[in-house]
């Protein structure tokens, strides 16, 4: 299937491009206009399947108020059957992380008819990093490449390595490599399939989920325990800021809720429920076999809360829950209005989310209390904005260590 990439892409850029801020107090446009936002953004209303809207995503960067928002490594994909996701920032947001993907068309076809992803052939994927302001990039993952498929870059804190997750026989491991995409090493021994791979603050512990459970290691692999909660799906462990926790979620697949634990395994409780929510995004006009999109809590920048989503009647509003256990609703919203993603800005004075209140899947901030919230994209009918993240300030990021 051909897309007419002028027609769809051009209005898209236009339509990002236009995004104006909202006329407000000065005080706050100008606290706003500091903070940039890397998303990605795509078609999301063709009927062929996930494979023909995915191929439509791009990355942008666009200011907190919605200005100056405009694609970043355009380079990246300038083949057919290219596309790019924003994927995040190096740690003094001095760098971008941007995903370079490509699929066959003959790869997706066979996974449309089977219903399931064929990772062993017929994808391309690398994590690439460079500053978007030059448009320069570098494809970490490439360099003496041991996997086709290769996501979830991160920096290790105090070190000069990096972590990301690669794809090996259909079976995804945690990989470290140097800073410059040499020295790659499998980062903890096991044989299951692994995913959400990070480093704590002090950069002494890695954790990830193996096979739905939670896993907790030394940074070089050794010392691996497993964190007992009794559930069988334990899905994308994330440290506090302090790293003294992890917050997860936990329970049944598609009926799985805000859990933490301390940094030892132990101290195991759950601070919310869901209230039925799946706990996933639907992006897809024409929904395909796993078109869905992980909706995961995530910890408040100070480390007393964290932000999450619930069905609360027939909305999936924002919520946010202290260490207690006590829970306050951010939005209230008409019947089927949905929101997503939500991440909170590094020094805690806004949150970042995504929701359809529009008829349209757009990116907004507002405050942390759900007070004042103003779209930052402005995506065409028929897209989706998605995977929003902060851009860190050195300075700010000084303040809250």
């Amino acid at each position: 299937m051909s897309i007419p990439r002028k027609t769809w892409w051009t209005a898209l850029i236009l339509c990002c491009v236009c995004a104006g801020p909202w006329t407000c107090k000065a005080a706050d446009d100008a606290k706003r206009s500091d903070w940039q936002i890397g998303f990605t953004a795509g078609r999301s209303d063709l009927p062929a399947g996930q494979f023909v809207n995915w191929r439509t995503n791009r990355a942008f960067v666009v200011r907190a108020d919605g200005s100056d928002c405009h694609e970043v490594g355009a380079t990246l994909a300038s083949q057919e059957n290219e596309w790019t996701q924003f994927a995040g920032w190096s740690p003094d947001g001095s760098e971008a992380i941007v995903l370079r993907l490509f699929e066959s068309p003959e790869n997706a076809a066979w996974e449309r008819d089977h219903r399931q992803f064929r990772m062993t052939e017929g994808w391309l994927v690398d994590c690439c990093l460079g500053k978007p302001e030059s448009d320069r990039w570098v494809n970490l993952t490439a360099v003496d490449r041991v996997s086709i498929y290769n996501t979830g870059l991160f920096f290790v804190p105090d070190s000069d390595q990096l972590g990301f997750t690669a794809l090996l026989n259909g079976i995804s491991r945690p990989y470290l490599m140097n800073s410059d995409g040499t020295g790659k090493r499998e980062a903890a021994s096991g044989d299951g399939f692994a995913y959400g791979y990070s480093a704590s603050p002090d950069g002494r512990l890695i954790t990830f989920h193996e096979n739905y459970q939670i896993v907790l290691a030394n940074a070089d692999g050794s010392g691996r325990r497993l964190v007992e909660t009794g559930n069988p799906f334990n899905f994308v462990p994330q440290w506090s800021p302090d790293g003294r926790l992890l917050l997860f979620v936990s329970g049944e697949h598609y009926d799985c809720h805000p859990f933490v634990v301390r940094a030892d395994g132990a101290g195991l409780r759950k601070l919310a429920d869901r209230g039925g929510y799946r706990g996933v995004v639907e992006r897809l006009q024409h929904p395909d076999f796993h078109s869905e999109s992980s909706d995961v809590p995530v910890w408040a920048a100070d480390g007393k809360s964290v932000f999450y989503t619930a069905l609360v009647n027939e909305c999936v509003e924002l919520m946010r829950a202290d260490l207690n256990g006590k829970v306050l609703q951010l939005t209230h919203s008409e019947a089927g209005v949905r929101h997503y993603h939500p991440v909170p800005s590094p020094d805690g004075d806004w949150l970042l989310f995504g929701s359809d209140r529009s008829g349209v899947m757009q990116l907004y901030v507002c405050e942390t209390d759900g007070s004042d919230p103003r779209p930052i994209s402005d995506v065409p009918r028929g897209s989706a904005a998605m995977h929003g993240h902060w851009r860190p300030r050195p300075e700010i990021a000084s303040k809250v260590r």
